[in-house]
């Protein structure tokens, strides 16, 4: 992967943080089920299952960046399409539950900046090096 490929994913890790602060202060806990499951699971303090979950998913978003996508390892690749699907399906899914409810969801102002960094990413990786 490429330098570009290397930045895109980084800024798409970065974003990820700055979109799980978004959804934890506007409680996206409350609103959508499959987020209040997972919390529930961690802790019996939602906010708190749900503030341990998003910090896992980052921290896991940079070692996938340090460890894998930064050095070029072989599986860097493989690592940057798994963020850019699950991004660009979050990213659109905020959007569209946005649109749905005819106003703001929790995790909608930064839902676009994720899903153009997924498909500036995925247009990226297509090309090969």
């Amino acid at each position: 992967m490429g330098e570009r490929g290397r930045k895109l994913f980084l800024a798409l890790i970065l974003t990820q943080a700055a979109h799980s602060v978004e959804e934890c202060v506007f409680r996206l806990y409350e609103v959508l089920l499959p987020a209040r499951i997972i919390s529930g699971l961690i802790s019996a303090n939602l906010a708190f299952g749900f503030a341990v979950a998003n910090a896992a998913l980052v921290a896991f978003g940079f070692w996938c960046y340090l460890a894998r996508v930064r050095r070029g390892r072989p599986s860097a690749r493989t690592w940057a399409w798994f963020w850019t699907v699950l991004e660009g399906a979050n990213g659109t899914s905020h959007l569209l539950q946005a649109a749905a409810r005819g106003g703001y969801f929790p995790g909608a102002a930064t839902a676009p900046l994720l899903l153009a960094l997924a498909v500036a990413l995925g247009a990226t990786l297509r090309q090969r090096p």
